[in-house]
């Protein structure tokens, strides 16, 4: 199955994969729920096909996708890969136990933070619709770097495509009728924020990162109407059974 750039739709063909092998993998304790994007930050995909590739990096993640649509696998599905490092989510420390990891080849916001380019992103598309298929993977559950790692990470980033996900299901969209202000005082709104499945031990680091995924176009850690709004938008849909 593959991503159809016309129709925004998935076709029924095999997916080429280029197989990259790293020796940086082990164990899973967990059954995989999870699927973490990451881009690279690094000046360009050969440093970081060789970090990840390299023994003795302590890193690796089970695919690459480069910005010209090619797939690398570098891990097995079934074995735990080290790309999340200290993380969590939704009641999960040991994130890597529980997920696939992707990375995506942008040299991020240290060497100059750009658009993904539509190839990558269809590639992207397709890659993260067969594995979330493959593992019945909750939507929710298709997260950012950022996301399980908020006081440390920022990638993908502002600029990853996140809506092209959710409009084949394969992740949450932002609520269009986010529309309901709460009134949440700040506390309240980072119990909330927990409650959804962030950990909010770096309260601004947390919000910046909800607003990353869910507000990007105003990433400034201010706990507002809008940002109450979504939130409580997608815990409403997550009660309703519309946010799995």
């Amino acid at each position: 199955m593959t991503f159809d750039g016309k129709t925004g739709g998935i076709a029924k063909h095999a997916m080429p994969i280029v197989e990259t092998p790293s020796p940086n993998f082990n164990d899973r304790e967990l059954p995989v729920s999870m699927i973490v994007m990451h881009y690279t930050g690094m000046v360009d995909a050969a440093s970081a096909i060789r970090r990840l590739t390299m023994a003795g990096s302590g890193v690796s993640s089970h695919y690459l996708v480069n910005e010209d649509g090619t797939v690398l696998r570098m891990v097995d599905e079934g074995k735990r890969a080290w790309h999340a490092g200290v993380s969590y989510w939704r009641g999960i420390t040991d994130v890597n136990s529980a997920s696939i990891g992707i990375e995506i080849v942008n040299p991020g916001h240290e060497y100059g933070y750009r658009p993904f380019p539509d190839d990558q992103v269809a590639a992207v598309v397709r890659l993260t619709h067969e594995i979330r298929k493959r593992h019945d993977i909750p939507r929710a559950n298709v997260v950012g770097h950022s996301d399980v790692a908020p006081a440390r990470k920022q990638d993908p980033g502002e600029l990853f495509p996140w809506e092209k996900l959710a409009r084949l299901g394969d992740a949450l969209a932002r609520p269009e009728n986010a529309t309901t202000d709460p009134g949440w005082t700040d506390s309240a709104f980072l119990v909330a924020l927990e409650r959804f499945g962030y950990d909010i031990e770096d309260k601004l680091a947390a919000v910046v990162a909800f607003q990353r995924r869910f507000r990007p176009e105003l990433i400034d850690g201010t706990i507002d109407g809008q940002s109450r709004a979504i939130l409580f938008r997608l815990l409403l849909d997550r009660e309703q059974g519309e946010s799995r």
